[in-house]
Parts: structure tokens; sequence; C-alpha cells
């Protein structure tokens, strides 16, 4: 900095020591090339280790790319225009590797000489990281009592939830993600929608569209028009004549005039791609390279106004990301002629991981999350916005588990079936699933092998997003027959899964489980962090609730054919035989197998003989009560 721009304002080195002391962020760039002339002291705490004095803020700060940090300094410095954020969330690469997240409430501001000429940009920021999480956590409870109460307190948002699709296909070589954000989330009903339709010959239907308005009425149309399509693209038509069917729908129907939809039909085998835009903005293709270009238009006009529905192809390779968008995307009211630029760029930023860093989330899911996130809170919104993402990638292999007829084992395949689960993209609810249906006939298998056989439990994920897996041993067939805690495994399974085939025969028996995976999209009201789900299989574990009484206790952990005994044992041992009442939480039960449910109903008899009161505890959205309540076992809420 010169000493021509330094004004005569009394001792500078006081001035300056006392702006070093300052509990906030300060940082001078000064030149067109922003160059770092000045940072306080709570500007190198948040930056250890970098040299900064007298570089680039495109190097001081190169880690901010894609965060929109770096364009809002050089934006003030080409308009002499102030710009001030809150709460913005920030990930700063530290110097051990590691990433640090803070959340700054900022104002970047121009930085002038005495006589007005531009000298460069200051920036001061807080942090408020702490006022941010507590809002998070404040927002995260009031979203838990939103969903609690929903049904019964809002009807309009729960029809909006019942006219989108329940969830998006778990397909091989094929991850889909998608998210919506309401324009106003009071009202929470909007006329955009997404659908993803799994077609028989493996390939999958891609649609975003957009009814005109807002309001009941606009989601009425909108839950019409999404299952005219649907059911055209279950019967096998091709997306023009599909999109004839809408179209004929939308010139009956007053308020689905003149709706755009953008429809494409993916091969994810080969990448071929079909698709055509109804009036509405191209797809957007990024390329695993990081490059973006987008499709262009077919030509198509809005349902309903007499034009036609021509197609176009394209090919994705390996890795490309294709995202489809409705405008609200794009017409944010802050958002300037290159809006569309400024999407391709969020989302190639997103999908590389150069934007937000959330470990162990799926490139559609940055993208979708992420893009809305980045440019909602620079450009705000006032139309719904819908994006949904499609990417190419390498198809999990089929899981194989060669297990010895031992029970002990049963834990161990758990824990891989899940990681395979994960790995596909599951949803905790299909683990959740397919973890008790295949322990279940595990079991069975591990008694039909009399301790000779080896068990296989092959599975396989299907062109149409359906796990198939079969469990298969080399025992003779047996019988059912009652014994002390088993004989439900087969109809519990039956219950949980989709379908259920038992296959017995003179050299062992085969049993096959279908069950569809599907992943919830994010219907959006702010911006959450992703959930972080824990892999760890902990052990089976019995432990007395606080007040210091026996008979009242909490279980943790799996309840499977190895734990279940002990508990049993433990929990009668603990109420004298049943005689004494007993209070039993099992809300952190992680997996209630047959066994389990055997070993209550064994437990609750007795003391039932006995006259003494067994009162059993479970939240309600707990693994342990999603089984008492298909098994019929009273449960305290």
């Amino acid at each position: 900095m010169t000493d021509e721009h330094i004004p005569e304002a009394g001792d500078i080195a006081a001035l300056v020591a006392a702006v070093d002391q300052l509990p906030f962020i300060v940082i001078l760039f000064e030149g067109p090339e922003l160059l770092t002339v000045g940072a306080n002291a709570a500007t190198r705490a948040v930056l250890p280790g970098r040299e900064v004095i007298g570089r680039p803020c495109r190097e001081v700060l190169g880690d901010l790319a894609g965060q929109q940090f770096l364009d809002v300094f050089h934006e003030v410095y080409r308009t002499g225009e102030t710009v001030a954020g809150r709460q913005w969330r920030v990930h700063l690469d530290q110097p051990d590797g590691s990433v640090h997240e803070i959340f700054v409430t900022f104002t970047i501001m121009p930085w002038r000489a005495a006589d007005g000429s531009l000298i460069g940009v200051i920036g001061a920021a807080f942090d408020v990281t702490e006022m941010a999480r507590v809002r998070q956590a404040a927002e995260a409870e009031a979203a838990q009592l939103r969903r609690r109460y929903e049904r019964s307190r809002d009807v309009i948002t729960e029809l909006q939830r019942e006219l989108l699709p329940p969830g998006l296909p778990v397909l091989p070589g094929l991850q889909i993600a998608a998210s919506y954000l309401l324009a106003d989330a009071d009202t929470a009903a909007g006329g955009d929608w997404f659908d993803a339709v799994a077609r028989s010959d493996g390939r999958v239907a891609l649609v975003v569209g957009d009814v005109v308005g807002h309001g009941i009425t606009a989601s009425g149309a909108m839950g019409q028009l999404r299952a005219v399509l649907q059911e055209r693209l279950d019967s096998g038509a091709t997306p023009a004549e599909a999109l004839a069917a809408a179209d004929r729908f939308a010139g009956r129907m007053r308020a689905a005039h003149a709706t755009t939809v953008c429809l494409a039909e993916l091969d994810p085998a080969n990448g071929e791609l079909t698709y055509c835009t109804a009036g509405h903005p191209p797809p957007l293709v990024v390329g695993a390279d990081g490059s973006t270009r987008f499709l262009p238009v077919t030509g198509g006009g809005p349902l309903g106004t007499g034009g036609g529905f021509p197609v176009r192809q394209d090919r994705l390779e390996p890795g490309d990301l294709l995202l489809l968008y409705s405008d609200g995307i794009l017409e944010r009211p802050l958002a300037g002629p290159e809006s569309a630029t400024e999407l391709a760029r969020v989302a190639a930023d997103a999908a590389a991981g150069r934007a937000l860093r959330e470990s162990g989330t799926a490139a559609v899911e940055r993208v979708c999350g992420q893009a809305i996130e980045l440019l909602v809170r620079a450009g705000g919104h006032a139309d719904d916005i819908t994006l949904l993402a499609a990417q190419r990638i390498e198809p999990v292999p089929a899981l194989v588990l060669d297990l010895p007829p031992d029970p002990a084992e049963l834990r161990g395949a758990r824990a891989r079936l899940q990681a395979w689960l994960l790995e596909l993209g599951a949803a905790e609810q299909d683990i959740f699933v397919l973890q008790h249906a295949l322990g279940e006939l595990a079991t069975n298998a591990i008694e039909h092998a009399q301790g000779q056989h080896p068990i296989e439990v092959r599975a396989v994920l299907t062109p149409t997003g359906r796990v198939e897996a079969t469990v298969t041993d080399h025992g003779g067939w047996r019988t059912p027959e009652r014994q002390p805690i088993r004989g439900r495994g087969l109809a519990l399974t039956t219950q949980l899964v989709e379908s259920l085939r038992v296959e017995p025969g003179a050299h062992g028996t085969v049993a096959t489980v279908r069950h569809p995976l599907s992943r919830p999209a994010r219907l959006l009201t702010s911006f959450d962090d992703a959930p972080v789900r824990s892999t760890e299989v902990p052990d089976m574990l019995v432990a007395e609730l606080p007040g210091d009484n026996e008979a009242q206790v909490r279980v943790d952990g799996p309840i499977d054919l190895t734990s279940a005994p002990r508990m049993q044992v433990e929990l009668l041992r603990r109420s004298r035989g049943g005689t004494v009442p007993m209070t039993v939480d099992l809300t952190g039960v992680t997996h209630l197998a047959s066994a389990g449910v055997s070993a209550l109903y064994q437990i609750a008899e007795h003391h039932h003989d006995q006259k003494a009161t067994l009162t059993l505890i479970a939240s309600p959205d707990s693994p342990a009560r999603q089984i008492l309540d298909l098994v019929g076992l009273p449960v305290t809420p």
C-alpha cells in the first residue's frame, strides 16, 4: 500500500495495531489483481500456514473457488458496490489436509482513496458458526416436530408429497437424485414435478415438468400429468408417444395448459440418450472431465398448445452426469443474464467436489443439493426449483457370500450385506428390510445345513431396480416345527419384502427374495447437512435405566439368533422369572430378528403367568418398533 493512499488521521501505527486486534476478520486487497496488502490476526487464524501478504486473492483464498466468495471480491472491485451476506457456509483447507467448516456473516466493500478513486476491496467478516449451529439445531428440532404432526396439521404439504414420487429407483450403472425447493414454504404447493421410471429393458425415463402457477390447482394438474406420463412410460411408450398422451390430457384440462416438460430416455449400459424439450429448458451435461454443455433444444412446444414433440439423440460417456431442471433455477430475482452459465459452473464444481466438501455423498446428490443452496443464497428464488440428476457409473458387482453353517457368522454377513447395499446407494429403510429378510433366511439355511454344508448367499441388482437375492443350503429339507425361540422367520420375511419363494429339494433348499430399491428425493425448505450413517456393528447390551432399578432396563445393539438367548436369560433374571413388573426400552436395538421376537414372547408369557406387568418401549421410528408392530407385540410409544 503506497503512502499516497493513507489519509492524515492521527497515529496510523496505533490504528493498524488496533485493527490487528479486532475479534473479527479483516482483509485488504489492492489493485485489479486484488493483491493482499493486509490481514489482521483473526484472519490469519482462520488461514493457518498460508503466505498472505503480496499474493493475489485467488491464491490466498484458492480453496474458496466454487463457493462464490472469489467472484464476489472481483465483482465488488468491478462494480464499486458493496455486497453483504449472512451465515454463509465456508469450507477451508487446513495444513494437515483436513477441511474446516465455518459460517460467516460478511461485508465486502470498495476501498477508496480520499479523492474517491478505487484502491481495492475491503473484506470484513464475523465467525458466526456457533450461532449457525444453534440455528441448525433449532431448525432440525422444528423439522422433526413438523414431520411428526405433518399429516394432521398440514394437508397441503401431505398432498404435495403424495403427488411427487415416493422415491427414485436405484439402478445398476446409474445414480439418480432429485431436489425440490418450493417457491413458498408456507403454502407448500407448487406445479413443478420430477420422475424417474425404470423400463423393463433396462432403460430409464427421466422427467422434469412445470405447470403454470402455484397452489392446489397447479399441484392437482401436476399430479394428473405425472400419472399420465408414468402410465404411458410404464407401458413401453416412446418419449414422443408419452408426451402426445400428456398433450391430449392438457388439451382437456385448463390448469394443465402450457405446461413445459423435459423428458429424457437413457440406457445406462451404453449411454444412448433420446430426449424432448417440450417448451422446457434443455438438459445440461457435466462431463466426467468437468466440461459442461447444454444439449440443443428439440423444438417441441408446451403441452396443449398444438405443437409436436420432435426428439433428438445424444450419448453419455461413463462418468457423465445429466441434469434436468426447471426454469426457477435460472429465473432467480438477483440472477444476471448469464444464469445458465452460472448453473453449469456451479453444477460442475459440485459434481467434482470443488464446492462444499460433503464426503460420502454421490455426485448427483451434491449437484442437486449444493447447486440449489449456492445459487439461491446468492440470487434468491421466486419460483419452484426442481433438479433431477443422473450419472453413469460402473455397476456394482453382485454380492457373493459363502458362509460356514455357524450362527456366529450371521452378524458379519449382515455387515457385508449392509456395505454392499450402501455401495449400491440403497436407502436406510431398504437396508433394514433386506438385512432382516436375508438374516432370517440364512438362519433357516444354517439349521437345514445341519452343521455340515456351507451356506450360499447371492444378491444382484436387476435392471429394473430390484435386489434379487438367493439363500441356498445343501442340507435336507426339514418340516417346520415349533421351537422355543424360533418359528416366525419366514412369516416375518414375507411381510417385509416384495416377494419370497422357497424351493426345497433333495439336495438343498433355495429361498429367493425380490425387493425394489429406491432413494427419497429431497423436498427442501432449508439446507440441512446430509446425515452421516454409521456402519459399526455393536454387540447386544442390557443396562439399567436411570433410577437404580434392575427391573427397568434398556437393550442396545442387535438381538439375533446368537444374542436372543442371552437377552432372555438376563431379562428373566432381573424380573425374578417374570414375578417382578419390568420395563424394557428397545429403542436402541439395531436389529430385531425373529429369534429376538420369540424371546420377547417367551418373556411376556412368563410375566402373564405371574400376573406381573411387562412394558416394552420403542420410539416410533426405531427398527425394533417396526418389527414389533408387524408381529403384534404391544409397545408403549
